[in-house]
């Protein structure tokens, strides 16, 4: 059972109030505290004020024509009404007086519900509606809940220490996971206090924050146009169907980032699906041959055996540098590698790990960036920074932490030289490639 009462808690309340029913009767009803039922309506009844004639509280005010009450009268003759006195308070000094409050409200049932002098009294009324009730406990839970309850002392420690965080691309849930009890709130107290603007950070700082454009579909008829020979054997549902027969087996996504149109030089990306690891390969074009060499070279340095291990099943789109299905499947000596299978036409969701860390690469290298400036070692630096952030679906393990677990994963780092960067000194902004 809920602490909070609900709308239909406070319905019964008011019918049971309008029968004039005790407040241990309507909490045996509703399964609760007869204080908490006492508490409820006094807390959140309505007041209707009475049939006034003035700003004057009393009761009395229109009929009353008494003089003098404050005893001048050996000192000179007042010809004025007490009630119309500017210097005396009439009421302090009347005995006569009547309040238009009413004593019986500060009594249960603290309303005028059931009362038999509702009707003809002229003094304030209160009464208990289920809808305004709940209403306005609505507003307070909320106005409870909202705000910055943190001194602003320790929101500018805060500030100081998440700022220059933010500032290298870091996430708030890879901030978290170096500082959390340093930072000593939640995530979503964070988030709220950002929104806020408590904090020099605004939600354009966080990329996580920044909505996308949601993509134009375009017309059915383009999904039906591929119809390449390497795709044989190798769609989508041929990827489900194996992968249905070879359940153990892990899953590699490739796909291709390009930089500024002329730029020439191509990002080839593979990630692993169980741990996010993603790797980086500079290629010089676009091409089957580019790819292929990647291939090979991966192939020397890991040695075939190894190479099967950690490539069993690649997961690819459509591009034409991924046409070379033979090239790729087979070494020169005509030894099976891997199994390559493409996605669907026009459905990147199929590989949707490696498209959702391609953001991180634009982080670090927004669209229009000419990649023919890029080195080796800058794309091994990029690589090393990506695996370094921590990640929501690993329970907040970085892609390195998951790596280290597998002695044939851990071949691989040794083989390519990819060390973690520190959580703290992670940066995905511009500036990493120009700090160097």
């Amino acid at each position: 059972m809920s602490k909070h009462l609900t709308l239909s808690d406070r319905a019964i309340i008011e019918k049971y109030l309008a029968q004039d029913m005790p407040f241990s009767y309507i909490a045996k009803r509703l399964h609760r505290s007869p204080s908490t039922i006492s508490r409820e309506v006094k807390n959140h009844r309505c007041f209707v004020n009475g049939y006034r004639y003035s700003d004057n509280p009393c009761i009395n005010y229109r009929s009353c024509i008494r003089r003098n009450l404050c005893d001048q009268e050996s000192i000179y003759s007042c010809h004025h009404r007490c009630k119309n006195c500017t210097e005396f308070n009439c009421n302090k000094l009347c005995s006569q007086f009547v309040s238009f409050n009413c004593e019986a409200l500060s009594k249960p049932p603290y309303v005028c519900t059931g009362c038999p002098d509702e009707k003809k009294c002229k003094r304030n009324h209160a009464y208990y509606t289920a809808h305004r009730a709940h209403a306005e406990y609505s507003k307070q839970l909320h106005d409870a809940r909202a705000g910055i309850r943190t001194s602003p002392e320790r929101l500018m420690e805060l500030n100081d220490l998440l700022m220059p965080l933010v500032n290298k691309g870091q996430s708030i849930n890879h901030i978290f996971a170096s500082h959390g009890e340093e930072i000593g709130l939640s995530e979503k107290t964070i988030y709220n206090y950002i929104d806020q603007h408590a904090f020099h950070i605004r939600n354009i700082d966080l990329p996580k924050k920044v909505r996308y454009r949601q993509r134009q579909n375009r017309p059915h008829e383009v999904l039906m146009k591929m119809d390449y020979k390497c795709r044989q054997g190798r769609t989508y549902t041929d990827f489900t169907s194996y992968m249905e027969q070879n359940p153990k087996l892990s899953i590699v996504e490739m796909d291709t980032v390009i930089g500024a149109r002329g730029s020439g030089n191509v990002l080839m990306t593979m990630l692993f699906r169980n741990t996010n690891f993603m790797l980086i390969f500079l290629l010089p074009d676009k091409s089957q041959a580019s790819v292929n060499a990647v291939f090979d070279k991966l192939t020397l340095l890991l040695g075939l055996d190894l190479f099967r291990k950690l490539f069993p099943v690649i997961l690819t789109d459509n591009g034409t540098e991924f046409k070379g299905v033979h090239n790729l499947e087979f070494t020169e000596n005509g030894a099976r590698r891997t199994r390559i299978f493409y996605c669907d036409p026009q459905a990147s969701w199929q590989k949707g790990r490696i498209e959702k860390n391609h953001v991180l690469i634009r982080q670090i290298l927004p669209k229009g960036t000419k990649f023919s400036t890029l080195s080796d070692e800058s794309v091994h630096l990029i690589t090393e920074h990506i695996n370094s952030v921590t990640r929501e679906l690993f329970e907040n393990q970085t892609p390195f932490d998951l790596m280290s677990q597998r002695d044939e994963y851990k071949k691989l780092l040794d083989t390519l030289g990819l060390q973690p960067i520190p959580l703290n000194e992670v940066c995905l902004r511009p500036a990493l490639l120009k700090r160097k």
